[in-house]
Formats: C-alpha cells, structure tokens, sequence
C-alpha cells in the first residue's frame, strides 16, 4: 500500500540525494586527514556553487529508471539486457554522463563499451567478463536510488529491480550494494529508526557477503563504543575495510562501511548525518547522495535546514544525449519515479497528482513544500528587496513573491531559464550539454493573484539568445482573484529560447512609497508544439570543460552522441569513424514535418534523424549504403524499413523532408515523395542528424512545422 505521503517523502529523499552531492563533490576522492586538516568540522556547503553542473550520482538514477518508461515497468518483464540498452540510449558515447577512466578502469565505461560491442546484460557487468576488481567498485549502489523510490515500502521489490540493473555492469558485491542502498530507502518510507533501515537494507543481501561482514562489524563496533565517538570507529574501519584491502580506484566496501557509519551515529538527524559522511572521506559525493536520499525519505521535508534547500534553488542539470531531459527540477524529475510507483504498486494516484504525473508539458507547480521550481527573480531596481517562497495558502501551495524598497518605474521580473551556457554555470565535471525547452509555436502559462493592495500590471515575456531580444505579451491588470496569463509565442526565425519569465510593475498612478509588492504564483509552464528553423550561421560552439577549455564542446542548443561536430559558415558539418549523431527539439514533439538540407561530403551515409528517443532509439531517412536512399529504425542498430536506388554525388545539396502523423511516415527528397509507411514503434521524439562509416555530411537549413 503506497503511502499518503508518499510524493512528499519522495520529494525529500531525491532532494536529500542532490543535497548530498552538491555537499560532498568539493573533497571528493579526499582522504580523512586532508578534510580535516583543510575544513575541520563540516557543517554546510564548502563552495558557493552558482548553478551546479551535471553529475553522474543524478544522472544514473535520474536516466537509468526510463527503461521502466521505454520496455516494461513490470519486474517480471523488464530484462536486464534492456536495461542495458537504456545506458546506451541516454548516456553520450565517450563523454558525459559518468567517469570514462578506461576500458578495465571505469566499470561503467567498460559495462557501455561491451553493450556496444554485443556483449549483453548480465554478462557485461558480470566477473566472468571484467574480473573482480572491476564488477565491485562503487558504481553498483550510487546509481541505486530510484529503485527504492519507485517501490516505497516494498525492499524486496526495489532491490530485485535494483540488483537488475546493477548486473549491467557490476556484480558480486557491487550488486549486493545496489539491493543494499533501494532496499533502505524503500524501508524507510515507513521505518520507526535507522537501526531498523539498515537491518531491512541487510536482510536483502547474503549473509556469508563481504558488505553483510562489513556491515554487521561496523554495527558492532558501535554498539559496544561507549563514547560513541565516530572518528574512533573511523579509524577501526580504515584498518579493517580501508581502501588498502581492496582493489581498483573505488571498492565498494570502503564506502559502504562509511555510509553505516555516519548513519549509526548521525543521531537521526540529517545534517550531523551528512556532515559525518563527508568528514570521513573518500567518495564523499556519492557517500552523501545515498546517505541523502535514505535520510531525506526518512526525516521527511520538514526536517531538512533551508541551509541546505536554499543554494540547490530546486535546480536539476544533467548530460544526457537528450539535451531537452537535461533541464528540469528537483520537484519535476520526482515526478517521474512516483508516477512510475503508482503504476507498478498498481494504485491510482491521488486526485489533484493524476493529470501533473502523467503529462506531457513541462507544468512548474509548486505542490510541494520548500519547492520553488528554479524559478529566479531579478529587478531594474538593484536597491528593490525581492524574494520568492513556497507558501501554503488555504488549501494550495503557491510561489509568493514580495518586493519592497520600491521606486516608481520598479519592475520586479520572476523568470525561468530554458536553456544553458558554459557560463552559467560553476563547471561542467560530466559534460553538460543542452537543447532548449520551449520553442516558438509553443504558449507560456501561469495564474498570478495580486496580494499587494494596490494595482499591478504584468506581462508574460521571452528572451531570444541569438538575437538578445525581448519579445512580451499583452499586459494584464492583477487583482484580488487569480488572473490567469497567456503567451502564444509568434513565429521568430534563428530563435533560441534562453528565458521565458513574468514582468510586473505597478499602475502609473498609484504611489508605492512604503508599500509592499505580494503576488501569488499558481502555476507557471509551457504547452503545445513547436515550429521552428535553426539557421546554422547563428549558433555557436560553446566550449565547456574547466576553465571553458577546448576538451568539451558542443554546437549551441544540441547535444552530440559520437562523431565529430563542428561549424562551417551555415553549414553544420558532420563526421565520423564509424558513427556519428546530433540532437535537438522538442522531446515530446508527436506529430510533426521536418525538413533539412543535406551536402554530403565522402562517404555512402548520410541521414536526417527523428522521433529520436535517444541513442539507440529512433527513425532516419537519408542516403544508406551506395546510391540508396531508405528509411531505417534504430533499436541498438538501424534496420531497413524501405530502400530504393537513388543517384549520391557528393557536394551537391539535396532537400530532405519527413512528415509524421501518428504511425503514418512520409519521406521526401528534393520534392519528390520516396516513401510512405505505417509504423508506431516510436511516436514522439527529437530531430536529429547523422553520418554512419566513415561518412562526412554538411547539413543546413533546418526547418520543423508543428503538425499536431
């Protein structure tokens, strides 16, 4: 039986899990001495991150749960060779996502490779194909967190999932640390203490484990310490289980014997929790994720410091190949795990959840206490006070916002970022890369009630990044009642979308000295489809990396899976050496027509992607294989829908064109329909671009018309 609460504990346990993160990712790799010698006691954040980058302790979790959403959300159904399918679908080849240290090295970069090359799930994790060193790093219990939140009060469950998953590229006791971690969080949704957490998390996995050993000496030790003096118990797990006594760069075990400990004696709280975590060392970052997340469901919302929540600003970033996936919330992206734990426990969600779980549009309501939705605040009066929060009001939640020290021609602006720069943020340690989330076509919502006592005014508006342009809505009057406001955003050729936001201001005449701005937010989101062109003389190559180095660079509002991308004039050129995809749009775009022009270069592959759902998920239409032209789907590998002769002669520009309506393809060439089919196995998704086998293509004039 899912719990009353069982969306707010959730909410808690994700945020308590990126809370962990943004903590422990400043020392992370650092040893007990060196965190002590530099900070002492930790008791906040050690850096004033401005937005925090990806990170591969969310990006597993975050990414790895969609295989539920893409195959089968059924435990008997879903298989582990799907699941691993799902790594090759989501996570960027070579960059991004997670630590590519080497094949050997990284598990998680020898699990993808050996997916790629053939060698399936379980066998890709398994000790049999990667030894044991390699199956038993940490990787298995970090990514883990998802499990548990899809099956609240049902360990057993989330750790079958779990364990499923883990075999992909873990095994041994790297898979007994992912039963571990989903079964204590699924526990502790109704757990009476951490003691009784962590005996279910231990229940879960074989008693005659290495984890099981560690585990229960680490509780012995606690038991008989008297002074309950955590350094003291730190230091009998660096001469028991120390990373000395194991292999690889990142044993599993180690760790484990911190994330007991620091829940033994945090006191149930979940600051001196995390703090403790942190203190002792090691990998901090993922240590604290999972710490995090078990605390976070545990404690609940109410008991987590505003210290903490403040800095996070409910923002999620991640590095996907779908760049649209990457922007989201803290507060969003949980309703992706509780809409996936309502179906499978088989119990329909409460009333006013149902329509936000299982919608399509990217909705920022604010349902949940302390969630503001990354939604920002700024004002053309620097000396103006503003703030945003999360208040109950009667029976809703709502975002207030309150500014004073106003002066006549104040404009106090609450906005939304919609797409990501390198210089946004603090780094880029796992290569973010980003496609926007609203496009023209596509209409900008929300509900403002004026609280104030005096008149205001406000106006829905957009910021176009390529041509630092504003471009606003009507204006509307605030009253005392919720006022309901509406953006169809027009057609705006070369646009890209880096803001979308609500300008308010007072009326003219009204005197505003001493007076106190109040508004409301009910709601704020995007709907509809887009239309929209990208004109590949106005974007940019964006360079990430520290420093803004060269190591990591993307085209501007794509993201790259493999080959090699770069800007030619209005071209985007395309190459590779054997396989080579870009992506952008709208990632629940349905029905729709996309044209691209397409100059090949050598080479006998060149393509024009859509409905892509990621890496090995998609269709594409473009010249396959010498002086053919087809369609072709891509499930891990592309195959042939229909193929016809068709003359290739390189450097010269031929005018490609799909239309997808339903089930129903239409594919064109230079005006000339080629092929038209049925087939629904993918029914929405992004545009992309593509080369195959060593082909280089120039691609421009990118043009897509909403046909819903």
């Amino acid at each position: 039986m899912i719990q009353h609460n069982y969306i707010e504990k959730t909410y808690a346990g994700w945020l308590g899990k990126i809370i962990g993160i943004r903590l422990g990712s400043p020392i992370e790799g650092w040893t007990y001495d060196q965190i002590s010698k530099i900070y002492g006691d930790i008791d906040g954040y050690l850096v004033d991150y401005q937005d925090y980058a990806a990170d591969d302790d969310s990006n597993g979790p975050l990414f790895f749960v969609r295989a539920l959403k893409d195959y089968s959300y059924k435990i008997g159904e879903i298989t582990e060779k799907e699941m691993g399918y799902t790594w090759l679908n989501y996570a960027p080849e070579n960059h991004g996502f997670f630590w590519w240290g080497g094949y050997g090295i990284s598990t998680e970069h020898t699990a993808y490779n050996n997916i790629k090359h053939g060698i399936d799930a379980p066998r890709s994790g398994s000790i049999e194909q990667n030894g044991l060193a390699c199956a038993e790093q940490i990787g298995g219990q970090i990514f883990s967190d998802c499990w548990g939140f899809i099956a609240p009060g049902e360990p057993q469950l989330a750790a079958e999932y779990a364990a499923k998953m883990a075999r992909v590229s873990h095994d041994g006791e790297g898979v007994n640390g992912a039963r571990f971690v989903a079964g204590c969080i699924s526990a502790a949704y109704n757990a009476s203490s951490l003691m009784d957490i962590i005996e279910v998390g231990l229940s879960l996995i074989p008693e005659e484990s290495e984890y099981y050993f560690m585990a229960k000496s680490v509780i012995g030790y606690y038991t008989s310490d008297s002074e309950k003096d955590w350094r003291k118990c730190f230091k009998y797990i660096q001469e028991n289980f120390g990373y000395d006594k194991y292999p690889g760069s990142c044993h599993i075990i180690p760790n484990a014997a911190v994330m007991i400990l620091s829940m033994l004696y945090g006191d149930e709280s979940f600051s001196k929790t995390l703090c403790i975590c942190n203190m002792c060392g090691w990998d901090t970052d993922c240590n604290a994720g999972n710490i995090g997340s078990i605390l976070g469901v545990f404690v609940g919302i109410e008991h987590i410091e505003d210290k903490w929540i403040r800095p996070v600003n409910d923002l999620l970033l991640s590095s996907s190949v779908i760049g649209g996936l990457n922007i989201t919330t803290v507060a969003q992206s949980i309703e992706l795990f509780c809409g996936l734990g309502y179906k499978i426990a088989g119990v329909e969600p409460p009333k006013d959840w149902k329509d936000i779980l299982y919608q399509d549009n990217y909705f920022l309501h604010f349902n949940l206490p302390k969630s503001n939705q990354a939604m920002r605040i700024k004002s053309s009066n620097k000396s103006a006070e503003i703030t945003i929060k999360n208040v109950q009001v009667e029976e809703r939640r709502c975002l207030r916002i309150t500014a004073n020290r106003l002066q006549s021609d104040t404009e106090v602006i609450v906005y939304h970022k919609t797409y990501y720069q390198p210089d946004d943020l603090h780094d880029s340690r796992y290569d973010p890369a980003f496609t926007p989330i609203l496009y023209p076509g596509q209409t900008v919502k929300t509900a403002l009630y004026n609280r104030s006592g005096f008149t205001l005014y406000a106006r829905i508006y957009i910021q176009d990044l390529n041509h630092n342009k504003m471009i606003y809505s009507d204006i509307y009057q605030l009253t005392d009642e919720w006022t309901e406001l509406e953006f169809h955003i027009p057609d705006l050729k070369d646009c890209l979308i880096k803001e979308a936001g609500i300008i308010i201001n007072k009326n003219a005449d009204t005197k505003i000295n001493d007076k106190v701005l109040n508004v409301d937010m009910k709601y704020f989101g995007f709907s509809g489809s887009p239309s929209y062109n990208i004109n590949f003389a106005e974007e940019r190559i964006e360079n990430y990396g520290f420093g803004h180095s060269t190591l990591h660079k993307e085209i501007s509002q794509f993201t790259c899976k493999n080959g090699l991308w770069e800007l030619d004039k209005e071209y985007l050129s395309g190459s590779c050496c054997d396989e080579g995809e870009a992506y952008t749009g709208y990632y629940n775009h349905k029905n729709y027509t996309y044209e691209c022009t397409l100059n090949p270069q050598t080479g006998n592959y060149h393509l024009m992607l859509f409905r892509v759902q990621g890496g090995v998920r998609s269709y594409a239409f473009g010249f396959y294989g010498k002086d053919t032209i087809a369609l072709v789907k891509k499930h891990k590998y592309f195959s042939i829908l229909e193929k016809k002769a068709y003359q290739l002669d390189y450097k010269k520009d031929y005018r490609l064109k799909i239309t997808v309506n339903n089930d129903l393809i239409t594919a064109y060439i230079n005006g000339q329909r080629m092929f038209e089919i049925e087939d629904n196995s993918y029914l929405h998704g992004q545009i992309g671009l593509g080369v195959l086998e060593g082909s280089h293509c120039h691609f421009k004039e990118v043009t897509v018309l909403n046909e819903d």
